[in-house]
C-alpha cells in the first residue's frame, strides 16, 4: 500500500531541544564555556538512556515515562555533563531555566525545503507531541508551517502522547488514513521508530549526530536525504528498503 502521510517527531527532529547552547544558557550563563565535546557525550548518553526509558515503559517493564520520568532524566543529564552530582538548591535552579532558554528557537535548517517538497507530493502531515513540549502550535505560526503541518497531536493533556500506540493511532485518525499508510520520523530508534512499528506505522530514524549507526532500521542523516529514501519506497512492499547498519541494538 502507498504511503499517503507522515507523522513527525517533534524534539531533536524539528526542532533543537537538547543542544550544548542551551545547557550553557541553564548551568553556566555567565560561566566559563563548557566543553562541546564532552557535552555532546553526556547528551548522547542520556538520550539514548531516556530511549531505553521510555520504550521500558511502552513495553510493561516500569511504568510509562511521564513528565516526572523526563525531570529524572535531564537532572541525570546535567550531572553528566557537571561530571558530578550538583547541590539540590543548583540542580533545582537549572531544572528551572532549562525550559525558559531565550536563545533563537529556529526549526532545523533541513526542514522547511523537505516539508514543502512532502506538501508537493500530496502527503498529508502532522506533528506528535509528546509530555514535555509546549507550544508548538504557537511555534509553528511563528515559523510560517502552519499550513504545512496543520495537525498537532499531544499537546491537550486529555490526549495520548508517543511512545503509546493510542497516540499514533489517533494521530492517523486525524490525519484521515490508515497506520500502514503513514511513516513516522523520529530521532530515538526504540521509543520513537520501533514503537510508531508496533502500532502498524513505518518508521523512519533521523539521525542527525550518527549516534545509531549499529541499528537496523530505515536510518537517514538529514531530511535533505528524504525525498530520495521515498522516491525508492516500492508501493507494493511492507518496508522501504534499509540501508545497511550493522546489528541491531538491544533497548
Amino acid at each position: 500500500m502507498p504511503l499517503r502521510a507522515v507523522l513527525w517527531d517533534w524534539d531533536d527532529t524539528l526542532a533543537p531541544v537538547h543542544t550544548l547552547e542551551r545547557w550553557q544558557w541553564a548551568w553556566k550563563p555567565q560561566g566559563p564555556r563548557l566543553n562541546e565535546r564532552h557535552v555532546r557525550a553526556a547528551l548522547r548518553e542520556s538520550l539514548r538512556r531516556w530511549d531505553r526509558r521510555r520504550w521500558q515503559g511502552l513495553v510493561g517493564e516500569l511504568p510509562a515515562a511521564d513528565t516526572a520520568a523526563y525531570h529524572d532524566m535531564l537532572r541525570e543529564m546535567l550531572f553528566t555533563i557537571a561530571d558530578r552530582p550538583l547541590p539540590d538548591p543548583e540542580t533545582d535552579a537549572v531544572l528551572a531555566r532549562f525550559p525558559r532558554f531565550p536563545g533563537p528557537l529556529e526549526p532545523y535548517s533541513d526542514v522547511r525545503a523537505c516539508l514543502d517538497w512532502m506538501r508537493s507530493q500530496g502527503l498529508r502531515m502532522g506533528v506528535l507531541v509528546g509530555p514535555t513540549t509546549m507550544r508548538v502550535t504557537e511555534l509553528l505560526g511563528q515559523w510560517h508551517l502552519s499550513e504545512l503541518l496543520p495537525v498537532v497531536l499531544g499537546e491537550q493533556p486529555e490526549e495520548p502522547r508517543p511512545p503509546a500506540p493510542g497516540a499514533y493511532k489517533a494521530a492517523c485518525a486525524r490525519l484521515g488514513t490508515a497506520p500502514s499508510e503513514t511513516a513516522l520520523v523520529g530521532d530515538l530508534f526504540w521509543s520513537d521508530v520501533r514503537a510508531a512499528g508496533r502500532a502498524g506505522l513505518h518508521g523512519i530514524l533521523l539521525d542527525r549526530n550518527d549516534w545509531w549507526s549499529r541499528v537496523e532500521s530505515v536510518r537517514v542523516r538529514t531530511l535533505a536525504e528524504l525525498p530520495a529514501l521515498w522516491t525508492r519506497w516500492p508501493t507494493d512492499a511492507a518496508e522501504p528498503p534499509i540501508e545497511p547498519g550493522g546489528p541491531t541494538e538491544g533497548p
